[in-house]
């Protein structure tokens, strides 16, 4: 018990300007990377026709696959929906086609009646509202950044929220690049994921600054490095824990909780491997570069104060000489 309530002294600071140099190069491939490869977008984006039909009994999805490359859907994504009789078909728009005739054309494809396959439902997303849902994903993302920002600064101050809402673009950037990377399919589930790894990225470095204020008040001689050496060191088993314990959950959805939530685990997985590194020397290290110090979290008392001091030091200093 003694061994985990001992504070660990590693110097985080000193690979601060390395950090963020990687960090730099790292979000200009992932730029890169969006601008060359794009994202894959869903059916939720790209507009198209969602089948869910169901078997009585298990059904192997490549065999569907098969059946419906016959009939005319090569590129049609099959997958279970909670379980194997229950499958999700989505397929990708076409012109002219309602999405009854397409419903239609499916079954067919699947031999309904003599497989006694059932429709359960059908979705259909048109082009334009897919470009609306990218848009309104954008303003979602956008305008999440803005409050976080505002937030912090109300919370601290314009250095500690300028320092946060770069880490969180440089999330949001790194996330988005890997899912670019691997194409994976970008939907409304994964946007969800990236908001809530930005929220998550945000708490842990609010627990960072919330001790970092408090230490830059409280040993006001310190150096501002060893300052945040400090509290950065002082939360940083509670960070371990925490990661730790997220991503055993994100591990059992990426694993066992099927097509449905395989992307929103990918991009919380990333985001929080990306969030450990940002909370700790992007939002930091952006908030040194910027020349925080001890003076810049005094209340107007504290520095009335202060100020006060030093004049009567100073003239204490004169009576003497």
């Amino acid at each position: 018990m003694r061994l985990f309530s001992r504070v660990p002294n590693i110097d985080f600071m000193a690979q601060r300007k390395r950090a963020l140099v990687l960090s730099a190069i790292l979000t200009i491939v992932a730029i890169g990377c969006l601008i060359t490869r794009g994202l894959n977008f869903g059916i939720d984006f790209k507009g198209g026709v969602l089948v869910e039909v169901v078997y009585p009994q298990a059904v192997e999805l490549d065999q569907m696959r098969a059946q419906l490359k016959d009939g005319g859907y090569p590129d049609a994504i099959v997958q279970y929906f909670g379980g194997t009789s229950d499958v999700m078909i989505r397929l990708l728009p076409e012109a002219n086609a309602s999405s009854a005739a397409i419903s239609t054309q499916v079954l067919q494809a699947l031999h309904a009646e003599q497989n006694k396959v059932q429709l359960r439902r059908v979705e259909f997303v048109g082009p334009q509202v897919g470009g609306e849902l990218r848009e309104d994903g954008v303003i979602a993302v956008v305008a999440a950044l803005a409050l976080i920002f505002a937030f912090v600064w109300f919370r601290f101050e314009a250095k500690f929220s300028a320092g946060s809402t770069a880490a969180l673009i440089h999330d949001a950037i790194m996330t988005v690049g890997f899912l670019s990377l691997v194409q994976e399919e970008f939907d409304l589930t994964v946007l969800a994921g990236l908001l809530a790894m930005l929220g998550y990225s945000n708490n842990e470095t609010i627990v960072i600054f919330d001790r970092i204020r408090e230490n830059l008040r409280t040993y006001r001689k310190k150096p501002v490095l060893d300052v945040i050496n400090l509290s950065i060191n002082q939360t940083l088993l509670r960070s371990i824990i925490t990661h730790f314990t997220v991503l055993m959950v994100l591990s059992s959805l990426f694993f066992f909780g099927g097509k449905s939530v395989h992307g929103f685990a990918v991009a919380m997985i990333v985001g929080v491997l990306v969030a450990t590194y940002s909370s700790i020397y992007v939002s930091s290290g952006v908030t040194v570069l910027l020349g925080v110090t001890h003076e810049d979290l005094l209340t107007a008392e504290e520095k009335e104060g202060a100020s006060g001091l030093a004049k009567r030091k100073a003239d204490n200093d004169g009576a003497v000489v």
